[in-house]
């Protein structure tokens, strides 16, 4: 039987939010870190929802003209009536890094899409799009995106446009149009976008506010009876889940799995976001031994190599004398250690991408020799790069969802044939705005005082 959603996620932390979405509603998922071949999918016949994890969302165009659309294939033939390309709920993208506007234009030529809806709203995570501009949570705020604390400072992707219309102008052909929420609430969603699409529109950004407008906007993807091809955050599960569950499909109540207790956690960091810089410290003054790596050694593979294996050695030892220890590249965007990254790359003539993937790798090592000398039985990972480059070190096929944890970062079981020694390792895969100061304590389990 045929799924009923197909995802690809642009990093393995929005992949991982998604499976959380799905399977804490009754939807049983798995997030496969490429496109699953039949005889793995036997497997798992329970399965109404696979995903693979990617790394679009640090690729060029050139790079995702040449990825994406055999992705996007190898979905298309599972069947599903609604696949999704799942971005970042804070839709940070340009047009040379994670371009939103490409992605969208090789999976509507792939599915043969007449049209895309775009759903990047989603209250339970404290996004909002109202009339087409996004807006997103820090602390206790709500800010326009181009004003955000974290997102207008992003040091890969800064976003400067809010309003998602002039934003994928910047990177795609396709003409956005909008369902606001106006009509939306006054029953006028069809003709909105039926005028849309007569006036050219490819891409129709559906205004998500609250939980009217996010069963409409699962309504609207499900309205069409061919395979739909969707674009946008997590917001498309949630929409999906709210209509099914009006359509009787799904229970309205589904009980998740508690989280469990661990005496021990071991944490790798490679954010500088000040929601990870505040999670941190707390977690430091509840008594988590804090390593600062320097990441400044990125520009030479040798340097860096030393600065693992000291790092290495010296959380060995902590976590041998029952610390739980983290590993982290920077306190926030403001830490020194950010500065001397840039200087590093430019006195080596290096590029931050190789730089940053090249640090990923090594934190990425780092985890999994961490658990094979351990037997750690859970790990936590901030920072999507990261994310992507541990679980590629640990030689992971797939992951399932244990429990709920922090919105958009549920505990994770990693799946593997090849490594007995990691197969069974629970992980959660945090981006760097996700999650409460406590997060980390949290994701160790048991009271939070």
């Amino acid at each position: 039987m045929a799924p009923l959603l197909t995802f690809y996620g642009d990093d393995f932390t929005g992949s991982t939010a998604v499976m959380e979405v799905l399977s804490f509603a009754g939807v049983p998922t798995m997030v496969f870190m490429e496109a699953p071949a039949p005889h793995i999918l036997k497997q798992y016949p329970e399965l109404q929802a696979i995903g693979v994890a990617g790394i679009a969302r640090t690729k060029g165009p050139g790079w995702m003209k040449a990825n994406l659309p055999g992705v996007f294939t190898k979905l298309k033939q599972l069947g599903a009536p609604v696949s999704h390309y799942k971005t970042c709920s804070t839709f940070d993208s340009s047009p040379d890094i994670g371009s939103i506007g490409t992605a969208t234009e090789l999976g509507a030529a792939v599915f043969d899409s007449d049209w895309v809806p775009l759903v990047v709203g989603a209250p339970e995570i404290r996004r909002f799009q109202a009339f087409g501009t996004l807006f997103a949570g820090a602390g206790a705020d709500i800010y326009r995106l181009d004003r955000h604390p974290v997102m207008s400072r992003h040091p890969i992707t800064p976003m400067g446009e809010a309003d998602l219309g002039k934003h994928l102008a910047a990177q795609t052909h396709l003409k956005v149009g909008i369902v606001d929420l106006v009509a939306m609430k006054a029953g006028e969603s069809d003709y909105v976008i039926s005028r849309a699409r007569s006036a050219g529109a490819k891409i129709i950004a559906i205004d998500v506010v609250d939980d009217e407008t996010l069963t409409e906007a699962g309504r609207i993807i499900c309205s069409d009876e061919r395979t739909v091809f969707t674009v946008g955050s997590q917001g498309v599960e949630y929409a999906l889940i709210a209509q099914w569950r009006a359509r009787g499909m799904l229970e309205a109540q589904h009980t998740a799995p508690v989280l469990s207790s661990v005496n021990q956690i071991f944490v790798v960091s490679g954010s500088c976001a000040l929601t990870t810089a505040d999670q941190i410290a707390v977690a430091e003054a509840k008594g988590f031994q804090i390593l600062n790596l320097d990441a400044s050694t990125a520009t030479d593979q040798r340097r860096l190599a030393a600065e693992i294996a000291f790092i290495q050695a010296e959380c060995l030892s902590l976590l041998s004398q029952g610390h739980d220890v983290l590993v982290t590249t920077a306190r926030g965007p403001d830490d020194p250690m950010v500065a001397r990254v840039a200087e590093a790359i430019t006195t080596h003539r290096a590029t931050s991408s190789d730089v940053n993937a090249r640090l990923g790798t090594a934190l990425g090592q780092l985890v999994s020799d961490i658990r094979r000398k351990t037997k750690m039985q859970r790990i936590a990972i901030s920072g999507g790069d990261t994310s992507g480059h541990a679980l590629t070190q640990l030689g992971a096929d797939a992951l399932s969802a244990v429990a709920p944890l922090a919105p958009g970062a549920p505990l994770c079981r990693v799946h593997t044939r090849a490594d007995p020694a990691i197969d069974g390792l629970e992980v959660t895969l945090k981006g760097g705005q996700m999650g409460q100061p406590t997060f980390f304590l949290e994701a160790k389990g048991g009271p939070q005082t």
